[in-house]
Parts: C-alpha cells; structure tokens; sequence
C-alpha cells in the first residue's frame, strides 16, 4: 500500500462464504477504500449472488458501496458450469445461516457499467480484486479497455501453479471460464495471482473461530461463522466439533492487497489452457530456471508474466484479519 493513502479497491466476488470474509475484511481494514462491489455467477446464481453480497454489506455496518449484478454473458463458447454442490457453500451459498434479507438494494446498472464508472471517477488508480469467476473482467476489458489507465492492478484470486481442485489441474474461478481468465491475463495492467497454492494454507486456529462466534458484533460474529463453515481439513464436515479452524480463502487475496509483504511471488510466464480436455481451464505457470527444446526448436511464443503467489506468511495474515475484522471502521 502507497504509505498514508487508503487503498481504492474494487471487488469481483460470487459471494460464497470465503467472499463474504472478504468483503469483511474489505469494509474493516483502515487503509482499503472499497468503492464497489460486482457480482457474478459462481458459488450461485446472480441474483443469490447479489443478495448475498448486500447481506454481508449490512451485516458488516458498510457505508452505502454501489453494488451491481453482472449484465451479460462471457465470451465463453458454451454455458457457465453448475455451482459447486451444496457442502462447499450452502444451498444458499452462504453456509445456510438463515441470515435476514437485506434492506439495501443494488444499483440500477448492470456490473460491467459499475466497473467502468467507478474505476474511471476514482481520483486514484484502483486495485481490482476478482474473487470469483473472471467473465465481468474479461467484458469490462474487451468493451472499456480505457479504464486500464485507471487501474493500479489486479489481484485476483484463481489459478495453480500445482493441483487444482475443480479438475486435476485447473482452479474452480479460471474453470469456469477460462477464456474470460485468458483475457484477464492480457489487459496490460500489473497482475498478481492468489491461487490454490496459498489459497488453502491460510487457516484461522479453532479458538479464535470460536471468539468470533461468541462476538455481539454482528460482523465479527459473521466472520465466525463463515469460518465454521470453512473446514480447514478438505473433506471434514463443517459441523464437525472437532474441526474447529476455518480457511480465509478468498479473504487472503485483499490482505495481500493490504500487506503485499506477506505474499511471497515470482514472476512468471502464465497462460490459461482454453483446449477442450482434461487440461481446460489450467493455469500453465512455467517455473523453468531456462527455454527448453520447445523453444529451442521454433515454437516461443509471447506469454504475460504474473506475479505469482507461491508462498504466504500464514501467521501474519491471520493476524491482520482478525485485527481487522473484530474492529469496525470508523
């Protein structure tokens, strides 16, 4: 972060319950400026997606952020994939905590419009944050290249430099639509890659899971509570009493926008497999110290480098998160 100045962030999300930590965490920290929120398919439909979003916003005790629902379809050749099954997110993508309806309402523009004009009136360049799948991203870039001279960079959450989780190799947001990722590589901004490699080691310890729950303060009670619903152990069920710590997720991406020192990158060559096949929607990330006979043999071609996420400070970051959420912004 630029010292003395709050950062002017944008997030993308398919608010999802590691979305909704960080929009927590978005609306709390003293040196981030959230400005908009867009929505877009994903952990649920839009329309979940959306209300979500104005829950957590209300929940949290947020100003009044301009909130958008995603006005079109992506440049993906086919229809978006299904949302991940109930386990992950809750049938209503929000663990099913029978949180009230919110009183806010959305804009009356649809998200890439939001984008466009947030990004551009912003009197500093903005860090965007994409938390969920990247097709508003990619329509924003491909009809209003322009805001690029407004955008500081993008930090978004996706990708693999190793396994994946929605395939073998590919990462559920670049899965889903991997043309739109594909596009987001290319924009000519700096980006920054939160992926699976650090998504996952980011873990908040099962006592202080606990005192968030036991809060009176309805944001940082929430924050408790979609961490419970966050196992840390893949495949534990969330309503185990034994399995207590909960995973940040996407919450880990805006404090690397908050503490960029806490993220560990490289930058490498990245590029998004579009063929049809067991390898579509992987993030090739190549990590060789040297060209190899490919190249050697006439075969290189241009590829963007990425900052890369290969190693975290898991300590650090649960710190500024529970320093953040359990206080609220002035």
């Amino acid at each position: 972060m630029t010292h003395g100045q709050t950062v002017p962030v944008i997030i993308d999300c398919d608010t999802g319950v590691d979305d909704a930590l960080a929009l927590l965490f978005a609306v709390r920290h003293p040196g981030l400026d959230l400005r908009a929120v867009t929505c877009v398919a994903g952990n649920t439909d839009v329309a979940g997606v959306v209300r979500n979003t104005l829950t957590v916003l209300e929940q949290a005790g947020a100003p009044d952020i301009p909130v958008a629902g995603g006005g079109g379809r992506g440049p993906r050749p086919a229809g978006p994939p299904p949302p991940p099954p109930p386990h992950v997110h809750g049938h209503d993508g929000m663990g099913d905590l029978g949180l009230p309806a919110p009183r806010r309402t959305p804009a009356d523009v649809d998200a890439v419009t939001l984008l466009r004009r947030e990004i551009l009136a912003s009197p500093r360049p903005v860090t965007l944050v994409p938390t969920a799948p990247l097709t508003n991203i990619a329509l924003l870039l491909r009809t209003h290249p322009e805001v690029t001279r407004n955008i500081e960079r993008i930090v978004f959450m996706g990708g693999a430099a190793g396994a994946g989780n929605a395939t073998a190799v590919a990462e559920f947001n670049v899965w889903h639509d991997p043309e739109a990722a594909a596009i987001l590589l290319t924009a000519g901004v700096p980006i920054t890659m939160y992926g699976l490699d650090v998504f996952t080691r980011v873990v908040v310890p099962g006592a202080d899971v606990r005192r968030l729950r036991a809060s009176t303060e309805p944001g940082t009670r929430l924050a408790g509570e979609l961490l419970a619903h966050r196992p840390a152990t893949p495949g534990s069920r969330p309503d185990d009493p034994a399995e207590d710590a909960g995973g940040l997720g996407d919450a880990g991406a805006l404090c690397a926008v908050a503490d960029p020192e806490g993220l560990t990158t490289h930058r490498l060559p990245v590029e998004v497999s579009l063929a049809p096949g067991p390898t579509r929607g992987q993030t090739v990330v190549d990590r060789r110290p040297r060209v190899g006979e490919s190249e050697i043999h006439g075969d290189a071609r241009e590829q963007p480098l990425v900052d890369v996420g290969l190693d975290v400070d898991v300590e650090r970051y649960v710190r500024l998160y529970l320093g953040t959420v359990e206080r609220t912004k002035a």
